[in-house]
């Protein structure tokens, strides 16, 4: 997948990892990455006030993506919904 507007191409090509980048970009934006020098990570459990809920949204939906890897009558069955 590309990501013209950042000049870079993934490297993974797994199922997820376009969300993965996503949800990167999405919190390396916030002031709790850039002002506060805090992790990503700790960002998203300390539920920091300069997270958007967009980054949140790609947080769920990649763990959609990741469960719907291991569940094999999701595989056979689909999304529901």
């Amino acid at each position: 997948m590309d990501y013209p507007e950042h000049g870079e191409v993934l490297k993974d090509t797994s199922r997820c990892a376009h969300l993965r980048a996503q949800l990167k970009l999405c919190l390396l934006e916030t002031d709790c990455c850039k002002k506060e020098k805090i992790t990503p990570r700790e960002c998203l459990r300390s539920r920091h006030p300069s997270v958007p809920d967009e980054c949140y949204t790609y947080m769920q939906t990649l763990f959609d993506c990741k469960h719907s890897m291991l569940d094999g009558r999701r595989r056979f069955r689909g999304i529901k919904g």
